[in-house]
């Protein structure tokens, strides 16, 4: 694939011995202006983690785990550039802000790109292939909950099709700042 810029990358599935690449890529995007009102976890609570943390979580979404999965998108020159996570969310269980799951869904989390690969295809290119697994594997439908003020996701996951189901979620870190609830129907 090349991006808007002529910029070659691929998406591909994140591998389990790779951990310590996804870590510092999570780092990086724990470090972005934006982290506050993209991520439930600050960079000072990253940077402490054990690397086993790192490694049990590339090999729960890593290639050929069934739970979640893990893409990034690398450039040409092996740089990574890009990440999206899809967590599978099965019905009758609790997501991780306490609300019931009533349905066989995907839930988008730690999703990243670097500044300097923003606004071409990377995203898009990454979504494509986290919603196309998500189809794959039967799921009825992708969610994601995004900040009230984080416009700029808000716009992309609404041009790709995403609409907001009215469900809201208050931060307790944060009180009197919610986060919105965006969904993407399996088409029949």
């Amino acid at each position: 694939m090349t991006d808007s810029a002529g910029e070659k990358f691929v998406v591909r599935a994140l591998r389990a011995e790779e951990w310590q690449q996804a870590k510092e890529l999570r780092l990086l995007a724990l470090r972005d202006p934006v982290a506050p009102i993209a991520f439930l976890e600050t960079y000072e609570e990253a940077v402490e983690r054990p690397d086993s943390f790192w490694q049990e979580r590339a090999a729960r979404s890593g290639e050929g785990a069934s739970g979640a999965r893990q893409f990034i998108a690398e450039a040409g020159d092996g740089d990574w550039v890009g990440t999206f996570t899809l967590l599978v969310e099965e019905a009758g269980s609790t997501d991780w802000a306490g609300f019931p799951v009533e349905r066989h869904q995907g839930h988008v989390v730690a999703v990243f790109v670097r500044q300097d690969w923003r606004g071409g295809d990377v995203s898009t290119a990454l979504l494509d292939a986290a919603v196309g697994w998500a189809w794959e594997r039967g799921l009825e439908r992708v969610r994601l909950i995004v900040h009230e003020d984080n416009a700029r996701a808000q716009g992309f996951y609404r041009r790709s099709g995403f609409v907001p189901s009215g469900v809201t979620v208050p931060l307790p870190q944060a009180p009197g700042e919610k986060e919105l609830e965006f969904v993407l129907e399996r088409a029949v």
